[in-house]
């Protein structure tokens, strides 16, 4: 694009629509919507957005369930030119509240059970709430039915904001990352044409919408590709299976597959149309890749993304997709891994703080711009993960630079000793954490989910690990429980298990 184009996110989704009846998305049960229908809708809701008072550059702060209607209100926020705000469907008006104080949004949009509470929020930011629920009934949709069904595309520049996601807050108050519609576009170019996706394509689309998976990863590339979306509202692994001699790809979390492998549905037969599953969020543990290969004779392409670049690395569409990594950085990506204390690069197999730089890396923290520069390295992002580069160019990520373990005085690795508890007879997954620990600064603790079949206990955890791991990376206690606490993405919340755990090794020495 030129620099006097319109750099709008919606000019390119909707750019030279060639067949316009061609189904966009279908609505699980319903009757499906068609490209021109999504085109014309999305502009009925631009026009009352900007009747509700909503200007270019405006926040539209939205918290409703998943919806084609959901959909069409992205799609004309971005297309008025304002800035969209998802929000967890989940959050409390406790923590609305901060947002919106944040964000100061022009517009609150929510499903209309919720709206008295939220009323009472929006208020003191004078804030007008409309509704919107998952059938796509309610204020907004019924204003939007009596506007006119063409709407021109507001002029952006590639830097203005498209969106405003919030980083999940596990440590703090959460970060508002600003998502430029260069960033965004950049993306879903450069992923239609990574995964081979077409016009002959159909999405199983189980994700949510209010987070850079389900809404720009899943959405942006099919709209761009003209491809078709089969909407269901969550994750049923019957349906899946069902949908799949018609479907071609589905993206998941690693949730979606472990849950699938335990259908026992999920044959080579019933996979046979598909031709790609796309792995994201949370990592894939190896032992789901291989038993997904063995299960349906397909390979999961896992990849890595985060809500402040969207998506940096694939393990390639041809080529090895290596169970554990995720694959090679994006075409226009540059990823590197420096000392978390110093910053000096490191050579190719060592571990230390993945960093990138690229067109889809976002604009910086809103209203924190001491936070952004500090975020920020010679022009890299500093992402906050541990990784590293094996001598293939494959990224593997070895966790969170939280959840590195500081013991003795040495560094702890969680990934690696949850790799061996892994792979023990017995163990479905495992969490390793620092626990605080008088002697050791953080004592090694690693919680287990066993299978409930195989006779397993914590000696028989220790023994299996002792001369696997060296003395000081070995668990000081090995604990057992049902399930990891996850977050809606899958990401366990190793947060939540310090805060358990945290008094475990009171007056230990």
């Amino acid at each position: 694009m030129t620099a006097s184009a319109n750099a709008n996110l919606y000019a390119r989704l909707f750019d030279g629509l060639k067949d316009p009846l061609k189904t966009a998305i279908e609505p699980d049960g319903h009757a499906p919507i068609s490209y021109r229908e999504l085109d014309e809708r999305a502009a009925q809701y631009a026009s009352h957005l900007q009747a509700c008072g909503v200007k270019p550059g405006d926040r539209v702060a939205v918290q409703v369930e998943k919806s084609v209607a959901a959909v069409m209100l992205y799609l004309a926020t971005v297309r008025a030119g304002a800035i969209f705000l998802p929000l967890n469907t989940a959050y409390t008006l406790n923590e609305l509240e901060y947002f919106f104080g944040d964000a100061e949004p022009s517009l609150i949009v929510c499903d209309p059970a919720k709206a008295a509470g939220i009323a009472g929020i929006a208020k003191p930011i004078g804030a007008r709430v409309e509704t919107l629920d998952s059938e796509g009934r309610g204020s907004l949709s019924e204003g939007a039915a009596k506007s006119a069904t063409s709407f021109p595309t507001v002029h952006r520049d590639g830097s203005d904001l498209a969106a405003i996601l919030y980083t999940s807050g596990t440590t703090g108050r959460s970060k508002g990352a600003m998502l430029s519609h260069d960033n965004l576009t950049s993306n879903a170019l450069t992923l239609v044409d990574y995964w081979r996706f077409t016009d002959k394509d159909v999405l199983i689309h189980a994700l949510p919408i209010y987070h850079t998976h389900g809404l720009f990863v899943a959405i942006n590339t099919c709209l761009v590709a003209r491809a078709t979306m089969i909407f269901l509202n969550k994750l049923d692994t019957d349906r899946i299976i069902d949908l799949m001699p018609r479907a071609t790809v589905l993206m998941g979390v690693p949730t979606f597959y472990v849950r699938l492998l335990q259908n026992p549905r999920l044959t080579k037969e019933a996979a046979s149309h598909m031709r790609l599953f796309i792995s994201g969020s949370a990592p894939l543990l190896a032992e789901t890749h291989r038993e997904w290969s063995a299960r349906t004779g397909h390979a999961v392409l896992e990849r890595y993304g985060m809500t402040e670049t969207n998506m940096n690395t694939s393990n390639p569409y041809d080529g090895d997709r290596v169970p554990g990594a995720v694959g090679f950085p994006l075409p226009g990506v540059t990823m590197r891994v420096t000392d978390p204390e110093t910053g000096r690069e490191l050579p190719r197999d060592e571990i230390g703080m993945l960093e990138v730089k690229g067109p889809n890396v976002f604009q910086g923290y809103w209203r924190m711009p001491d936070k952004t520069k500090a975020e920020f390295r010679d022009g890299f992002f500093i992402t906050g993960d541990l990784g590293k580069i094996d001598p293939r160019g494959y990224v593997h990520i070895i966790g969170r630079g939280k959840d590195l373990v500081i013991s003795g005085g040495f560094n702890v690795y969680p990934k690696e000793i949850e790799s061996e508890i892994d792979a023990i007879p017995g163990v479905i997954e495992s969490a390793v954490i620092g626990v605080p620990h008088a002697d050791f600064g953080e004592g090694v603790t690693a919680v287990v989910v066993p299978d409930r079949k195989t006779p397993l206990d914590e000696a028989a955890v220790l023994r299996a690990l002792d001369g696997r791991l060296a003395k000081f990376k070995l668990p000081k206690r090995v604990l057992f429980i049902d399930e990891l606490p996850r977050n809606t993405m899958g990401k366990v919340q190793k947060n939540i298990l310090r805060d358990t755990y945290g008094n475990l090794y009171a007056g230990a020495k």
